[in-house]
């Protein structure tokens, strides 16, 4: 009896070593697989606050409203904008980018669920008369094989390597609609300023046209005391001149406004007939100041900000999934199909051919395959980083200067209301005189084409804040605010590691 129950323990020892020792192979497999795995990367801190402190601007202010244009009241500007954003083809290609991202998430999305696949072959085939089966022995030298089945697979995402996938393409769709919003901003803040650089084109055109009236009554004068010996002839000489110059400013103004209204036609995306008609009107006052939280606040305010945190947080997820796959894959494999030689008996029971597998692959020697593409996703983080920061950089640069810009004509315009106050006393004071008697028309005239002069000095320094205005709008976000909490601006949440 004791012999007997030594024997079966020897045996059981026996059979259980060759299990034993795949475990062991299996171990050292999984070991070696895991020998190259980099370390557990700290997640990236990207800078909370715009580089905008000692910026000498008043506070105080508000954020752009989302639709910001509103505030100059102009009904034509507000169908110029619609127009643009409904047909513009620089909006259209920031659409297809967009549409390009998403269905990105679908691709990635589709790659980590499960697998089904329909099975349907027929196949005919002779045997070789040296083969193994000769068809001396068989009977037959050709026959048909059929099969029809369901194959299922799905591979177990236990690393993580699907779903950082995943989420990096969602982020990086994030990061398009962030792009196209900014470019629907730019194109919105283009039509503004063009459309307004024609109103103030129109003004000046306007002054001009005065001024030309006054240089031709000088003209006049001129010659007819040319005439009366009174003035010698070169007086002619310097009218024309005058005159001249002020043809020449008038043909410059209708060619820049001849020019915008191209512009205008290829920001809206139609041809110059088909904008809505424009009317001369006097350009808006603008005011206002800087947001109080605008250091930190512009974070979230700017489009191409938020795009380039998106963009962040996909190389993180994408560096993440390049990391899982150092680790082994486990898949499951089923098969539920029939399979005959003869075709009326496919879908007999008997013809049943049920399989079921299971898979584990670990990378072990890949020749650096996995290390360069590991390598390849940190020097993408590092790119998304720098581009960051530059973004954030120029973002900053374009508030202080837009900022700087409008207090700076808001000063020279202060000085230039007083010599325009002042040269309006000089033309009522010259009018005087001429009435009393006392001077000919010739010191009004002049007197007039010194204030039609600071007049239209006046009107380009409006013209100038407003440009800077709508460019400030435009480095505030122009009304945009991010909907998103980002994983890089608070510790990042890990996936399992083994």
């Amino acid at each position: 009896m004791k012999g007997r129950v030594t024997v079966e323990r020897e045996r059981r020892r026996a059979a259980a070593a060759p299990a034993a020792l795949v475990a062991l192979v299996c171990l050292g497999a999984v070991a070696a697989g895991c020998a190259g795995l980099p370390p557990k990367p700290k997640p990236v801190q990207l800078q909370t606050a715009a580089p905008l402190d000692g910026l000498d601007a008043p506070g105080g202010g508000g954020w752009p409203a989302k639709e910001w244009w509103k505030r100059y009241q102009d009904p034509t500007l507000d169908q110029l904008i619609e127009l643009s954003v409904a047909s513009s083809p620089t909006l259209a290609t920031a659409h297809a980018r967009f549409d390009s991202a998403r269905q990105s998430v679908r691709i990635a999305g589709a790659a980590s669920g499960a697998r089904v696949d329909a099975v349907a072959d027929v196949d005919r085939q002779r045997l070789s008369d040296n083969g193994l089966f000769p068809p001396q022995l068989l009977g037959f030298h050709w026959y048909d094989q059929s099969d029809l089945g369901l194959q299922a697979s799905y591979t177990f995402d236990w690393w993580g390597k699907q779903r950082d996938a995943v989420q990096a393409a969602m982020d990086e769709a994030h990061a398009s609609q962030a792009d196209r919003t900014a470019a629907e901003l730019v194109l919105a803040s283009s039509v503004a300023d063009t459309y307004f650089g024609w109103q103030a084109d129109q003004s000046r055109l306007a002054l001009a046209r005065e001024r030309e009236v006054v240089v031709q009554q000088e003209g006049a004068i001129a010659a007819a005391r040319i005439r009366a010996d009174l003035d010698p002839a070169d007086d002619r000489n310097r009218s024309d001149l005058s005159l001249a110059s002020a043809r020449e400013q008038i043909a410059a103004l209708e060619g820049s406004a001849k020019l915008r209204v191209v512009a205008l036609a290829a920001l809206v995306g139609c041809s110059p007939s088909a904008l809505p008609p424009l009317s001369p009107k006097a350009l808006p006052a603008v005011s206002g100041n800087l947001p109080d939280d605008v250091t930190i606040d512009l974070m979230a305010r700017r489009a191409d900000l938020t795009a380039s945190r998106w963009r962040v947080e996909a190389a993180e997820k994408n560096r993440e999934s390049a990391r899982a796959e150092f680790f082994p894959d486990v898949t499951i494999n089923a098969l539920i199909g029939v399979q005959s030689i003869d075709l009326g008996t496919l879908i007999k029971y008997g013809s049943r051919v049920p399989q079921g597998s299971a898979a584990v692959h670990l990378p072990i020697f890949d020749a650096g395959r996995l290390k360069a593409r590991y390598g390849a996703t940190q020097a993408a983080i590092d790119s998304a980083v720098a581009s960051y920061r530059d973004t954030l950089v120029e973002a900053a640069r374009d508030v202080a200067v837009q900022a700087s810009t409008r207090a700076e004509i808001a000063a020279q315009r202060t000085q230039r209301a007083i010599e325009v106050d002042s040269a309006v006393q000089l033309q009522d004071s010259a009018a005087a005189r001429v009435r009393q008697g006392i001077v000919d028309s010739r010191t009004e005239l002049a007197a007039g084409e010194a204030l039609i002069e600071q007049r239209d000095a006046l009107l380009q320094l409006d013209a100038a804040a407003l440009a800077a205005d709508i460019a400030l709008q435009r480095a505030l976000g122009g009304g945009y605010e991010s909907p998103q909490t980002f994983a890089n601006s608070h510790p990042a949440s890990t996936s399992p590691t083994p």
